[in-house]
């Protein structure tokens, strides 16, 4: 079995089951990627192309606002990621997509995704949930920026992405929870 069945394979499990003929489809269509550290997915002015699924790496989203880095999402093995507007009207971005560590990822580019999804009913469903996915996250992000206080959001990020920690420098994880650096270390101060 070629590597592209299988990250289709678990592209199905994660969002809707499909078919193993649509599966097959699906995977003749994945573009593996190789980026290496520092290196860009996607620059501010381009559209972007592809649905990403990592296999292996990390990558961030971020934006520039008066000259400092916004970090607005991480993803990594096993997620998705795409600049949501670009990708669904096929506009440029103002976002860039990083590689924070070295990273293999597969692209579902949009042209062939759409045909497939005339082909085959099942992929609407699965392509459906997933921008659901998306769209449900970016909600959550923007809720918890509106209800909850700085401790409040580190405390949701060490819950549901322990491993980001780990592996993201502190002044991107304070950026991504909309707080500065010293906000963040004395949150961590605070809970120890």
């Amino acid at each position: 079995m070629n590597k592209q069945v299988v990250i289709a394979q678990r592209l199905a499990e994660k969002m809707a089951p499909l078919s193993d003929d649509t599966i097959e489809k699906l995977a003749a269509i994945l573009i593996r990627i190789e980026l290496n550290k520092n290196e860009y997915f996607l620059k501010s002015g381009q559209t972007c192309k592809y649905i990403g699924y990592i296999e292996k790496g990390l990558i961030r989203q971020f934006y520039y606002k008066n000259d400092k880095e916004v970090t607005t999402n991480f993803a990594a093995e096993n997620e998705l990621f795409t600049c949501t507007e670009s990708f669904l009207r096929q506009k440029p971005t103002y976002l860039y997509v990083e590689a924070l560590e070295p990273t293999v990822l597969y692209g579902i580019p949009y042209s062939p995704l759409l045909s497939l999804i005339e082909e085959c009913p099942d992929l609407e469903k699965w392509y459906r949930r997933m921008i659901e996915e998306l769209l449900i996250q970016a909600q959550k992000k923007i809720n918890s920026f509106r209800f909850e206080t700085a401790q409040e959001r580190y405390q949701r990020l060490l819950k549901e992405r322990p491993e980001l920690i780990k592996r993201v420098p502190l002044s991107l994880v304070a950026s991504y929870l909309m707080m500065s650096q010293e906000t963040l270390s004395r949150v961590r101060a605070g809970m120890s």
